[in-house]
């Protein structure tokens, strides 16, 4: 369901931080939405000096860019909370000040988004769309997800339930 794209200058990132980060991106996204964490992608792209311009100029000092695709249907204020929550652990995650930290979130019909070769149900409708999978489908969901129990937004339903 959320799509998360980080860009970072080259070398700003190694693979601890981009781990931490990942992490710290899905824990937010399932604390805010209540969407099992099987379906956080997190996708890191290092823009090379030189291929980065801000203000017509190129980039002085390191920035990170998060753009985050999710379902439509939130609430505002779980969308403020959710881009907030996400520039304070970025900033934290890179030892960046948060003026360096930049969060787009964009929603999307979830009719028009197909993942693990289904389309998407509507925000409050995923257990209903998790009981409709094939078996198979779901055992694969329910390996992926094992790291859900116990986390702040789960209402104990299992994978595949929002709040």
């Amino acid at each position: 369901m959320p799509t998360y794209e980080c860009r970072a200058p080259a070398g700003l990132l190694d693979a601890a931080r981009r781990a931490r980060i990942a992490a710290a991106v899905t824990r937010i996204h399932r604390q805010v939405t209540g969407a099992s964490a099987y379906f956080a992608q997190v996708i890191f792209t290092e823009v090379a000096d030189g291929a980065w311009f801000l203000g017509g100029t190129p980039l002085v000092g390191p920035h990170l860019f998060l753009h985050g695709h999710i379902r439509a249907g939130r609430s505002a204020g779980d969308r403020m909370r959710l881009i907030r929550r996400l520039v304070a652990a970025l900033a934290e995650g890179a030892s960046l000040p948060p003026r360096s930290v930049w969060v787009y979130v964009t929603e999307l019909p979830p009719r028009a988004m197909a993942e693990y070769g289904h389309t998407l149900p509507e925000p409050g409708d995923e257990a209903a769309w998790f009981a409709a999978l094939p078996p198979e489908d779901q055992a694969h969901l329910r390996a992926l997800g094992a790291g859900d129990a116990g986390d702040a937004g789960d209402d104990g339903a299992g994978p595949g339930t929002a709040n």
